[in-house]
């Protein structure tokens, strides 16, 4: 199928591109890689009145970092973001996700925003943005305003933002110190969205204790889940095989997932919890310097 007739617009800068969402209200949508929009488009699931294309937008095309806070523009491309060596450095978690997401072809076209802003339950950029308690900024051509990712999710492909809102960058904390993290996920060919994903990010201290721990789980709820009880159980604990059991028992009861075509709801609910003892494990080992972290 072929989309439904709609105006296109280019803008030169943030302020341009700002000023068309306010005018066209609920019948704009922006379009960046377009690896979402147009398949939707094409199936007339959504019909647009007009685009706005933000490619020429390269002002929000950035990987920067000020050893605090690692910061990402919202048009990076995705395969940018995956080659990165300072975002490999400082938040390996991210360029660990990304190598999940579709193929290169992709990654090649696919921005880190579009993807946060789809808001599927089951993608990658938004369950990292979970794990690592990330930060999104929205502008409007009225206000910029800050979210956490805890709080922009808000149910499936739905999030805190208005008509007339365009995510600019995101944030993300650069964990210091004896520092491991693992993504792992499930899906039923290459390229295809996960069944199950699982993000984990964790600290120790000096005698292999765990200080800090955040862990986080997609397709399993109509956002991704934190699993914020991971850290009142393992927070000055070494890892043992009875704590991960734990985890792991806690995870299959604070999860809900609907049973689709592609896997029942207990399949997804026993994936999560083999899941969840991967990728605390191997965070845990990278952290002790058992593995390299990538």
């Amino acid at each position: 199928m072929k989309p439904a007739k709609f105006d296109y617009y280019r803008p030169k800068d943030l302020p341009e591109a700002l000023s068309l969402l306010e005018s066209s209200g609920f019948d704009g949508k922006i379009i960046a890689g377009g690896q979402s929009l147009v398949p939707i488009m094409n199936m007339r699931l959504a019909t647009p009145e007009c685009l706005i294309d933000i490619n020429g937008l390269q002002d929000l095309n950035f990987i920067e970092s000020d050893d605090r806070v690692l910061k990402i523009g919202t048009m990076t491309r995705q395969n940018t973001v995956e080659t990165s060596q300072l975002i490999k450095d400082q938040c390996g978690l991210v360029t660990e996700a990304v190598a999940h997401i579709g193929h290169l072809q992709t990654r090649n076209r696919g921005t880190i925003g579009g993807s946060i802003v789809h808001a599927d339950p089951s993608a990658e950029l938004p369950l990292v943005m979970m794990a690592l308690n990330g930060t999104l900024h929205i502008s409007s051509e009225d206000e910029t305003r800050s979210v956490k990712a805890e709080d922009f999710f808000l149910t499936f492909l739905t999030t805190d933002m208005m008509p007339n809102e365009m995510l600019t960058e995101v944030h993300l904390p650069i964990w210091k110190g004896r520092v491991g993290s693992s993504f792992q996920e499930v899906a039923r060919r290459h390229g295809d969205f996960a069944l199950v994903a699982a993000a984990c990010q964790l600290e120790l201290d000096a005698h292999d204790r765990i200080s800090d721990i955040r862990l986080a789980l997609g397709g399993v709820e109509a956002i991704p889940l934190l699993i914020s009880d991971a850290k009142e159980l393992l927070a000055g604990e070494r890892l043992t095989d009875a704590a991960l059991q734990k985890v792991a028992d806690v995870v299959a009861g604070s999860v809900e997932p609907e049973s689709d075509l592609h896997a029942s709801a207990a399949y997804r609910t026993q994936l999560a919890k083999v899941l969840t003892t991967r990728v605390v494990h191997q965070a845990y080992e990278r952290a002790k310097g058992s593995a390299v972290c990538p």
